[in-house]
């Protein structure tokens, strides 16, 4: 699956379509934007079973609010709708990648036993 353009109008709908969704926020101005995303693209790539969006903070507003962006770029990685990981700046290739299969790995119920406010 190709990376995917998310906006407040289709989050809804990737939110009911994916079990697992990894967020990139960014801007056309951020320059370590521009490092993170061919890192980004090509780790999608090596996933196709899996959900990867980027959102534009400069157009979606309400997005980046409502998941408390506060620098770009960050990535923001949900599973069955809780988010499981958050983080800020450029993230190396094989960290991305160890990233990913560990939230293949975490079970979201357990979660939320241990912080019932998640």
């Amino acid at each position: 699956m190709s990376v995917k353009i998310v906006t407040d109008k289709n989050m809804e709908e990737v939110l009911e379509k994916n079990q697992i969704i990894f967020l990139d926020f960014w801007a056309s101005w951020c320059e370590p934007c521009k490092v993170f995303a061919p890192i980004y693209d090509r780790v999608s790539a090596a996933h196709p079973d899996l959900f990867f969006g980027k959102v534009n903070t400069e157009t979606e507003h309400l997005l980046g609010s409502d998941f408390q962006i506060k620098s770009i770029p960050t990535l923001v990685i949900l599973k069955e709708g809780t988010i499981i990981f958050s983080e800020s700046g450029v993230i190396p290739e094989y960290v991305l990648n160890n990233i990913v299969a560990e939230a293949r790995k975490i079970d979201v119920s357990t979660l939320i036993k241990e912080d019932p406010e998640i």
